[in-house]
């Protein structure tokens, strides 16, 4: 299998960068988007060219690294996975397949199709920890959460922090991060102490990263590779609204 790839390539921040175009080796189509990837820097490097630079680190859909916009997509055509977890098989032999870094001004291009995302980190430092202490592990689990609470919160925690959500949103907004990050500690009893403090320092995070507003159009919802839905975006407008009436 042969595929096309037109690839954004930009040597550093300050590079404008362009598309580039490359004819690929014979492919199996049940390598991942990420080999593929690997067998066309192998190829370049032979050729005495500059590799293509990307993101990768656990290759399993769990650390969120992979981040690349594939035909206009982030994380590619499938829905509920990563990069890292699409396949040659969701294309045909012959396709021209774009792909490019997320786009959004908080998330600078490094290097070709790896993006800085440490705004999200600075958002995570703002709140998104407990510091009340619990005890060892078996005190902590003896601590009661309801059934739902607990559901719940296991769903926000799927978020792996990948920015999906930023680079599909129109006003590149983090709501949907963030909206996980909140909920699945406020969900808890052990992050309910700081409940109203980790709602409006997060949100103050984002907006001082120079994330967009949010406007529920749902575009963060359908790529996800986690499948976080918009009703966190609701909790935590409420958990925000609450915690600012109370003049936390």
């Amino acid at each position: 299998m042969k595929v096309r790839l037109k690839i954004w390539r930009q040597a550093d921040s300050a590079d404008p960068g362009r598309f580039e175009t490359y004819a690929t080796p014979d492919l199996n189509p049940n390598m991942s988007f990420l080999e593929m990837l690997d067998v066309v820097n192998e190829d370049l490097t032979l050729r005495g060219a500059e590799p293509i630079a990307f993101d990768h680190d656990c290759r399993e859909g769990i650390c969120g690294t992979c981040s690349l916009v594939i035909n206009g997509k982030p994380h590619g055509p499938n829905r509920g996975v990563a990069s890292c977890q699409t396949y040659l098989r969701s294309f045909r032999e012959g396709d021209e397949i774009v792909v490019e870094p997320f786009r959004a001004a908080p998330f600078p291009v490094v290097k070709d199709l790896v993006v800085d995302r440490k705004a999200f980190d600075r958002i995570i430092q703002a709140g998104g920890f407990v510091s009340v202490r619990t005890g060892s592990a078996p005190d902590a689990n003896a601590l009661p959460v309801p059934k739902l609470a607990a559901e719940l919160a296991m769903d926000a925690a799927q978020c792996i922090g990948c920015g999906a959500c930023v680079a599909a949103c129109k006003n590149a907004s983090a709501m949907l991060f963030v909206a996980a990050k909140v909920s699945h500690l406020n969900l808890l009893p052990q992050g309910k102490p700081e409940k109203d403090r980790r709602a409006v320092a997060m949100v103050k995070a984002m907006d001082e990263a120079g994330f967009g507003a949010c406007t529920v159009t749902g575009s963060c919802e359908a790529v996800c590779p986690k499948n976080i839905g918009l009703e966190f975006i609701s909790k935590l407008n409420r958990d925000y609204g609450w915690a600012l009436l109370k003049g936390s």
